[in-house]
């Protein structure tokens, strides 16, 4: 089986879709987003097709489109829809495949259901996107924690921001976890300039690596 990566964040509007798009076009392989909240606006899906340079057959559909821009549980109750959590796989391709996730881990998805327990359930190994802003020590280490917590295996957290050396070191040394780069912010943001950033910041056989 190819290679399967879930990519989290420690909260919402970090830049965790620019990410995606970013490793997705990397690894040459697939993307997909299992749950969009919010139709009105261009989807993260649309972002990636946009900014990944992988042909549109390589961004797969997501299992629930809500039209409501809100959390995927009080979405799908405005919209009438119910979240099947059970039959939520993760789809198996011949390349690799990038999972983008809802904001932080414990979104729920339903009334019950939380991404991290997917995530528990699905035994793929996550890389969680950190901003490098003030409070990001904080979110960063919870987030690393409740990983650990649930036996979630981690490939290791990408930086999103302006360097921050002390944040970024203290993250690294207290969550004991594998440092995997950190992406500027990219401006102008178009597909050339973010492959370009990607691969100045990060090691692509470092995603390929067994989760430390």
């Amino acid at each position: 089986m190819s290679t399967r990566i879930i990519v989290t964040g420690t909260d919402t509007g970090i830049g965790k879709t620019v990410f995606s798009a970013a490793l997705a076009g990397a690894l040459d392989g697939f993307y997909w987003k299992p749950i969009q909240a919010g139709l009105d606006e261009e989807t993260d899906s649309q972002t990636v097709m946009k900014l990944s340079g992988l042909s549109a057959d390589r961004v797969l559909r997501e299992a629930y489109r809500l039209r409501t821009p809100a959390s995927p549980h009080f979405a799908a109750e405005i919209d009438s829809v119910t979240i099947d959590h059970q039959n939520l796989k993760i789809p198996e391709k011949d390349r690799p495949l990038v999972v983008e996730g809802a904001g932080g881990l414990l979104v729920p998805l339903t009334r019950d259901v939380t991404y991290l327990d997917l995530m528990t359930r699905w035994r793929v190994p996550v890389v969680l996107c950190a901003r490098t802003t003030l409070g990001t020590i904080n979110h960063s280490l919870l987030s690393i924690e409740a990983l650990r917590a649930r036996g979630v295996a981690m490939l290791g957290i990408a930086f999103i921001g302006e360097e921050n050396i002390e944040s970024e070191r203290i993250i690294v040394e207290m969550g004991k976890v594998r440092r995997l780069g950190r992406l500027p912010r990219v401006v102008p943001l178009t597909s050339d300039t973010l492959r370009e950033a990607f691969a100045g910041a990060f090691d692509i056989d470092d995603f390929m690596k067994e989760p430390a």
